[in-house]
């Protein structure tokens, strides 16, 4: 099974954008709840909540669960030299390693055996919202579960991005 599906972030990352197929049909939304927090719902065309993912109070790691609010999900910052690298634990359905190179915007996840579970990556960003492409390989994790899962890397690179910001803004007068 191979399918793609495109989203983008906002600009103020709050509000609501589409979901799209590779055919521009609507598949859903993309709610990013507050430009105060990195909190995302993922809802299907009716505006059903299917996802969320957000940050637990003073934690690092990216949680996700589906609509009832059951964690279905935790992605995890690995420690990687030169390189992107996450952990995305499926709750009892498998682990993935979600890898990109230092610059790349590309992303691959693999499952426990090595082989390509999805493939995402940044197709804009800079002076406009991040859009992504995310093509899914696998029926074990639902493509609308890997936007969740794309989003909490974008809050993860977000926060490092800002940290680094605010460690190198304190130079001399």
């Amino acid at each position: 099974m191979k399918s793609s599906i495109y989203f983008s972030d906002n600009f103020f990352s709050a509000g609501k954008t589409d979901i799209f197929n590779e055919n521009k049909e609507k598949l859903g939304w993309l709610d990013l709840q507050s430009a105060f927090s990195s909190s995302v719902d993922v809802l299907d065309q009716d505006g059903n909540v299917l996802y969320q993912g957000h940050f637990p109070f003073l934690s690092n790691r990216w949680r996700v669960t589906n609509g009832e609010d059951h964690e279905i999900g935790k992605l995890y910052p690995r420690v990687a030299f030169f390189a992107k690298k996450y952990e995305y634990d499926a709750c009892q359905r498998a682990t993935f390693t979600i890898e990109s190179e230092a610059f790349s915007k590309e992303y691959q996840i693999l499952d426990e055996t090595g082989k390509l579970a999805c493939h995402f990556k940044k197709i804009s960003g800079f002076f406009e919202s991040s859009a992504f492409q995310l093509t899914n390989y696998t029926e074990e994790v639902p493509s609308m579960e890997w936007v969740a899962v794309v989003m909490g890397i974008n809050a993860v690179e977000k926060r490092r991005r800002r940290n680094a910001g605010a460690a190198g803004g304190g130079g001399a007068q």
